[in-house]
């Protein structure tokens, strides 16, 4: 299986777990998620900033223009309190799903299904 990119359904996830980590911009959130998993999951700019703009709306993050480390004009987008309720609940959800998933996958044989 090839995850070099994210699953459907994870981006939101990942980028609200990114942003938990402090105020960034768009690439820098690109970087933490690919560091952060040792460069197993690499987020597109087409998929990551239409993400930005729809979490946006949603209130789960706020974005402000500044200045980015190499001087370039760049928009940061930070964690809304609604954003930090949002990934609680996410992390959550996906954890169960994760765990049922691996009992599935761990399971020596499923048995007839009658």
């Amino acid at each position: 299986m090839n995850f070099s990119s994210v699953m459907p359904g994870t981006l939101d996830l990942l980028v609200l777990k990114s942003l938990s980590l402090g105020r960034e911009h768009g690439y820098g959130i690109l970087l933490r998620i690919q560091r952060a998993s040792q460069d197993v999951l690499q987020v597109e700019q087409g998929a990551l900033y239409p993400a930005l703009a729809r979490l946006e709306a949603q209130g789960l993050i706020s974005a402000e223009w500044g200045v980015s480390e190499n001087n370039r004009r760049a928009k940061f987008y930070e964690l809304t309190r609604d954003g930090k309720a949002r990934l609680k609940s996410d992390t959550q959800d996906w954890r169960r799903f994760a765990g049922a998933l691996e009992q599935v996958l761990n399971t020596p044989s499923l048995g007839a299904l009658t």
